[in-house]
């Protein structure tokens, strides 16, 4: 079963939004309650880094008998050094952002603590896919 949704980009109210809704599926399905948190905590990430950087982007949500496959991609600017971005705290969002109370270079950290598997594809002006594995 494929879910695909658009990611709202440089509007943090809707932010969040496509996480809640596959947590919402995910409880109809019957997955354990804590597969869909980490599930739901590795999406809103991504989410929130879609809407801080990249304006927006694209889910597509691969459930599987034994494994859930997300891919988060975008066409931001992409991430010109990932191993410094994957520093718990390393940001590069604006001011604004932080002063909204995002923005605090927790988001990729968080992504790999609850995926079982992360590959991270980023070229720089060109955009970012993010593919979390979990296992069931």
């Amino acid at each position: 079963m494929v879910y695909r949704f658009t990611v709202s980009g440089d509007n943090f109210s809707r932010a969040g939004m496509v996480s809640a809704e596959m947590k919402r599926i995910l409880q109809q399905l019957g997955i354990p309650i804590p597969t869909i948190k980490r599930i739901a905590v590795s999406m809103y990430e991504a989410e929130i880094n879609m809407a801080v950087h990249a304006g927006g982007g694209k889910a597509e949500i691969d459930i599987q008998d034994d494994k859930i496959v997300i891919i988060m991609s975008d066409n931001g600017p992409g991430i010109a050094d990932l191993d410094l971005a994957m520093q718990e705290g390393f940001s590069t969002a604006s001011e604004h952002v932080r002063e909204l109370g995002f923005g605090a270079g927790m988001g990729l950290p968080n992504m790999k603590r609850n995926s079982d598997e992360l590959n991270i594809k980023s070229e720089v002006g060109k955009g970012t896919t993010v593919t979390m594995t979990i296992h069931l």
